[in-house]
């Protein structure tokens, strides 16, 4: 390979993260009760495999030849039953690199004409809804928890190619776990993240 066959794989590259990654995109619902933007939020079905009964935004993975966008709206049309014509996109929030391998892609937007009372949600995925004033986000700060990341190598690992072997010292970091308390419901985790990060946000464009 030459120079110009090595500058033309480059060419039209665009960057995206190292490594194998699951990637997934959520919505982060707004809705308009009494004039005032509300945040819609899914409890998870008991009959599914994974986080049953959590509280969460619409969202799953994103499909072959999709984009991040459209898999936010898909999955939010197929989770409350709504026409994608009424799901407006906002804009996008920061993306999340998550240390389980997965990348995570939030959108915030706008469902027109909905009343969460009548909403006919899927009832296989979702077991309630409920929403929660966008004020009450900006107005209180969300607990913090950060728990610690490390490295934990596997059997067989080859100390042997590295310098002090099975003293090395692997650097760790934090991964931040934020909770909001609303009424009788627990906001926590990723879907807690993606709120603050709204939150933040919002208050750099004050």
């Amino acid at each position: 390979m030459d120079l110009k066959q090595l500058t033309k794989k480059f060419m039209n590259k665009i960057p995206q993260p190292e490594g194998n990654y699951k990637c997934y995109s959520v919505m982060a619902p707004i809705i308009q009760i009494n004039d005032e933007p509300h945040l819609l939020f899914e409890i998870r079905s008991e009959a599914l495999k994974t986080q049953p009964r959590e509280i969460c935004f619409p969202g799953g993975r994103i499909e072959p030849d999709e984009s991040p966008m459209n898999c936010a709206i898909r999955e939010t049309s197929e989770e409350l039953n709504l026409s994608p014509s009424g799901i407006k996109i906002i804009g996008p929030l920061d993306f999340l690199v998550l240390p389980y391998n997965l990348l995570l892609y939030p959108f915030l937007g706008f469902l027109d004409c909905v009343d969460p009372e009548a909403l006919d949600f899927n009832k296989d995925e979702v077991a309630e809804i409920f929403t929660v004033p966008l004020k009450f986000f900006t107005e209180n700060e969300p607990i913090s928890h950060p728990i610690e990341i490390y490295i934990k190598t596997n059997e067989g690992f080859p100390y042997h190619m590295i310098q002090e072997g099975k003293n090395y010292n692997w650097k760790s970091g934090e991964y931040p776990v934020y909770f909001y308390t609303y009424q009788n419901h627990i906001i926590w985790g990723i879907t807690a993240r993606i709120i603050k990060n709204l939150v933040d946000i919002l208050k750099t464009c004050d």
